[in-house]
Parts: structure tokens; sequence; C-alpha cells
């Protein structure tokens, strides 16, 4: 069976939402519409070039801004991490979003998930401050690393796994950074998934990485 991937994010084209919820301030959910700003529909076309079989699972958090809530992205990984949700458990939930403070319902809702084993990648900032859900223990932190290409990963301080991230600096042009880096790690899981590996995800993602340490770029001519 294809892996599942849940993607928590502004929703995506009117045709890969059916089955999705959409997750407002007021704490209700509704039907998603189709994505407004044009974020998830990147991170979606990211995840499908990893693996074009994905079933994708839209929980849309975002409407006309990028602007949401520790609560409603707890909602959001809650519903999809449900092993009774109609359509199935996530395998993966990909997080291209990060949000500045520890809040209890977000930290509850993501134990509970890795509790019932599904993997969870959520964009970590290349420089500053931790951001959640990324620094839990046991959440799978991505950035972007300018070093690696389509099919590399890098192990960074901290534990942050560096990918893809549509750089400029390889010709790339649209939607970048840690957001699609995210989504390029889970995609890798995917395959790590749909490959039948039985392991931790992080060592098998540590087991190929291409490069060690802080990224450091060389400067262009």
């Amino acid at each position: 069976m294809a892996p599942r991937i849940g993607v928590i994010d502004s929703g995506g084209p009117a045709e890969d939402l059916p089955g999705g919820r959409a997750f407002l301030p007021d704490g209700t959910s509704v039907a998603p519409v189709p994505d407004r700003l044009g974020h998830g529909t990147a991170v979606a076309q990211v995840l499908r070039r990893a693996w074009p079989s994905v079933q994708l699972v839209h929980a849309q958090v975002f409407l006309d801004r990028p602007v949401t809530s520790s609560a409603q992205v707890a909602a959001a990984v809650s519903w999809l991490g449900d092993p009774r949700r109609s359509g199935g458990q996530a395998d993966i939930i990909c997080l291209s979003l990060g949000l500045a403070v520890d809040r209890a319902p977000l930290r509850r809702a993501c134990i509970a998930a890795l509790e019932q084993g599904v993997l969870l990648v959520a964009a970590s900032p290349a420089r500053g401050e931790p951001c959640f859900p990324a620094a839990y223990p046991g959440v799978i932190a991505a950035t972007g690393d300018a070093r690696c290409d389509w099919d590399q990963v890098s192990v960074l301080p901290g534990g942050v796994f560096g990918a893809w991230c549509g750089s400029p600096e390889r010709g790339h042009s649209g939607q970048g950074g840690a957001s699609m880096a995210t989504a390029r790690v889970a995609g890798l899981l995917a395959v790590m998934l749909a490959s039948g590996h039985i392991g931790p995800a992080s060592a098998w993602l540590r087991a190929r990485a291409s490069f060690h340490g802080v990224e450091r770029r060389v400067a262009q001519e």
C-alpha cells in the first residue's frame, strides 16, 4: 500500500481536497477550500515527485494568510494521527511550518501521534531560536541545505536533517527554504516506508547522509 502523508498547510487544488479538513481558529473543522496561498500545493508537488503514488490528506490550517495557531495545528495532528479516522491513520505527517512558542495542546497531540507510530516531520529554522513542533523529542526536524541535491540529505548540529530545498543556488525558482526541505525529508521517508524498512527513521536518514556538520557555502564568482 502506498504511504499516507498528512499535509498540515494551506491545502491544495480542489481535486486534492476530498477527505481533507480545514481547522479553524474557533476550534471547529469544516471541508477545506482550494489553496489560496500556493504553499500547500508546492509541498504536495514535492511529495508526489518523491513518490508519485503517495496518498495525500490535507489538513488546512492556513486560509488567506500564512498565520495559524498551536490549537489549530494540534487539532490537525490529532485528526491525522487518529487510527479511527476514515481513510486510515497517516503514516507520516508533514508540517512545513513552525511556531515560536511551546504550547501544551500541541505537545500532547504530537506525543500521542508518535506513540501511535506516526512519523512527524517539521520545519526547523537554519538559525535562531527553536520552533515547534520541530523541537519536540521524536519529531524529525528538517531544514534547507544548499549542498544537497534531490537525492541527498545532511545531518546538521542538533540532529536536524538538511535536504534539497529549492535553493536558487541550484537554479531553482519559486517556493523554497525549510518548508520545501521538510517536504523533501517527508518524501524520503515515504520511500523508506514503501521499501519495507523496519527501524528508526532517523537512523535510516543518518545512514544515507552525504554531509555532516554545519552547512558551508562556497562564494559564487
